[in-house]
């Protein structure tokens, strides 16, 4: 880092100057980020590329008629039969609700067992939540044993809604309570964990701001980026104060001047922590190529939390520390000690020791280990999944769906949508076409016709979407397109597939590039994606086994392998850089060897209470009822268990000794005076 740069935010009096600005910056984005649930979008459509045919299907609907809207259906259900009390109680609701547009119904199932109420709501965004709400409002007043549900598109957006609008409260709550605890049981302090949760919190404050800027600007922020928002800032912020405050207690020790420690602990630990959060930052922001709007939507966001976390450790955190005394350690307070020297014994000297004279077998052992565990992508379901595999329960509008499949032909209330230029022969081709139960009447306008053609399958199904794909193959000779909500999940799929395509191999890219021009060395960065890519692999193994065998997931959908690709590979190496770069530093004057045995033992115990971080606050995901959320937390958790604890303490480390010195090739450092002879059982104490 810059010395000038350096002295300003650890000078005696500039380290105000820097608070005072904190300040401002804090006031600026509190009052932007109050307003960010207002500009957050959760719908389907918003999520797709502008390119899909479910996309221009809804542009069409508006050439065709102004489809301001959507349908809500009610489910009735007695299994012993609906009595005529039931269908009083149905038409008497019909009634009520006729405020909102033309009923239909109540609509009996042919074995008796079934109604069905179908509700136009009119309007978009709030005014469905709240037609829904009073549309359940209304109906719950229904005969004892009769059952009654709220379902349809409305209210399946209903439900997720409220999922999604109460991810930052809840998960706000949960991640502070987990970086407390966390904090508290690393630092062993009743002080110390303050400082870096207010820098944590200040970098949280200032990124929703700065999202809310980028919503504004026509960015697609959805409730699920808001709330992976708050566990990135939260998570990656508290590892780089983890190892900015370890490096300052070192420094405290060698030097008297805590201002003179700190700037020396920046300037040594700072191109670590900002080639890492270099890495997550470019990383997120590859996603931007995604066709998937709630895909490239997430890279920008994350990006900017990871950009302000960055900002706040670098210059808030160091201001606060040495506006703080020493005794902000208390009880472990770092006392001035010229002979002071950092590690040589305790847990890692040990397993640096180990490392050291164990180093093939270990590596070769770990490698076996991590690929046994990639077996279990043969038991992990990629694909999309029903709406019901969505949710951990069963909300309102699952239990009506499942009803409605039951007793009506499934697809009732959820139809795919036809659009084509007015032509005789479209009614055949969308009646004729295997999977289709029904055609409704025509809707004609500005040269086009819309049909609405109820699916026989559940329109979430597997054979609905077939249903789909023969659907535009007996339409597009017509100039015809094919949309709804089942259109909206073929498309989306294809795009995530699209999307881990392409985006894989650029992320993968694109760090090799970031840790060539860090560790001036082509070798070393090869290393550490072949181990990250490998740690991946297996942690979506381990995924496979438990999401289908533990938990009985139905499965996982099409853009999970990418998003946990893009946590655990950008995150994984973070762990790797730490780790190389104090290597690195360390093998300018022992050699390689002994360098990489030293920067293991040094950072062993910072790094890995920086991992155990993250993945306990990527875990606070599981508290939310949504199963993909739930998976993300168990595999990014998890994922980042592995590497801290096998890839970055056993693999890396017994792979770079074994390699020695070519590991730098072609850099300076290969050539360095070698020590690599002395006795291994020695080497690891530096």
């Amino acid at each position: 880092m810059n010395r000038r740069l350096l002295r300003l935010l650890t000078g005696r009096r500039t380290k105000w100057l820097v608070l005072g600005v904190w300040l401002v910056l804090l006031m600026a984005g509190g009052t932007l980020g109050g307003r960010l649930q207002s500009v957050t979008q959760n719908t389907a459509e918003a999520y797709l590329p502008g390119s899909a045919e479910a996309t221009q299907v809804i542009r069409l609907q508006d050439k065709v008629h102004k489809e301001d809207g959507m349908l809500a259906v009610v489910s009735y259900e007695r299994r012993s039969g609906i009595t005529p009390a039931d269908r009083a109680n149905a038409r008497q609701a019909a009634a009520n609700l006729a405020h909102f547009g033309a009923v239909t119904g109540p609509l009996t199932a042919r074995d008796g067992q079934a109604m069905q109420l179908l509700v136009p709501i009119t309007g978009e965004g709030d005014a469905v939540l709240k037609a829904v709400d009073t549309i359940r409002h209304t109906v719950e007043r229904a005969p004892p044993g009769l059952d009654v549900r709220v379902t349809g598109p409305a209210g399946g957006l209903s439900d997720a809604v409220k999922v999604f609008g109460s991810i930052d409260g809840t998960l706000l709550m949960v991640t502070l309570a987990v970086v407390v605890l966390m904090l508290l049981l690393t630092y062993r302090s009743p002080f110390l964990w303050i400082v870096p949760l207010v820098a944590a919190g200040s970098a949280y404050t200032l990124s929703q701001g700065v999202v809310y800027l980028l919503a504004r600007a026509g960015l697609t922020v959805s409730g699920q980026s808001t709330g992976i928002l708050a566990v990135l800032v939260f998570g990656a912020g508290t590892d780089y104060a983890l190892l900015i405050i370890a490096r300052y207690r070192e420094e405290l020790h060698r030097h008297e001047d805590k201002h003179e420690a700190m700037r020396l602990a920046l300037r040594r630990a700072g191109p670590a922590v900002l080639a890492s959060g270099a890495t997550v930052t470019v990383g997120l922001l590859c996603l931007l190529v995604a066709e998937l709007n709630s895909t490239s939507g997430l890279g920008p966001v994350g990006a900017a939390g990871i950009v302000c976390a960055l900002a706040a450790m670098t210059t808030l955190l160091p201001a606060l520390l040495v506006v703080l005394p020493r005794g902000v350690f208390w009880p472990a307070v770092p006392r001035f000690d010229s002979a002071y020297e950092e590690g040589g014994h305790g847990l890692w000297a040990a397993v640096a020791r180990f490392v050291g004279e164990r180093q093939r077998v270990i590596w070769i052992g770990t490698a076996v280990l991590l690929g046994a565990l990639t077996l279990g992508l043969m038991s992990l379901k990629v694909g999309p999944v029903s709406n019901a595999g969505q949710f951990v329960g069963t909300p309102d509008s699952v239990a009506g769906e499942r009803v409605i499949a039951r007793h009506f032909a499934a697809g009732t209330g959820d139809p795919a949508v036809v659009i084509a230029p007015t032509s005789p022969g479209l009614h055949d081709a969308i009646a004729n076409t295997r999977g289709v139960a029904q055609v409704g009447r025509p809707i004609a306008g500005s040269g086009y016709t819309q049909y609405e053609a109820t699916l026989a399958d559940p329109s979430d199904s597997p054979a609905a979407r077939d249903t789909v794909d023969r659907l535009r193959a007996a339409v597009h000779p017509l100039g015809g397109r094919v949309g709804g909500t089942t259109a909206i999940n073929v498309d989306t799929q294809r795009a995530a597939v699209h999307d881990g395509k392409v985006i894989i191999p650029l992320v993968l890219g694109v760090v090799f590039v970031i840790l060539v021009l860090l560790l001036r060395a082509v070798v070393a960065p090869l290393l550490l994606i072949g181990t990250v890519v490998l740690s991946f692999a297996a942690s979506l193994g381990v995924c496979g086994l438990v999401f289908t065998h533990v938990f009985g997931f139905e499965g996982v959908d099409s853009g999970f392998p990418l998003q946990i690709f893009i946590f655990l590979v950008a995150l994984g190496v973070d762990y790797n850089i730490f780790l190389l770069t104090r290597v690195r530093e360390e093998a300018r004057r022992l050699g390689t060897r002994r360098g990489v045995l030293r920067g293991l033992t040094v950072t062993g115990g910072v790094i890995t209470s920086a991992g155990v971080v993250l993945a306990a606050t990527f875990a606070a995901l599981a508290t939310l009822p949504l199963t993909g959320l739930v998976e993300m937390a168990f595999a990014v958790a998890f994922g980042v268990l592995l590497d801290t604890l096998v890839v970055r303490s056993l693999l890396v480390p017994a792979l770079a000794c074994d390699i020695g010195a070519g590991l730098w090739w072609p850099g300076r450092l290969r050539t360095a005076p070698r020590r690599e002879s002395e006795p291994r059982a020695r080497a690891s104490v530096g």
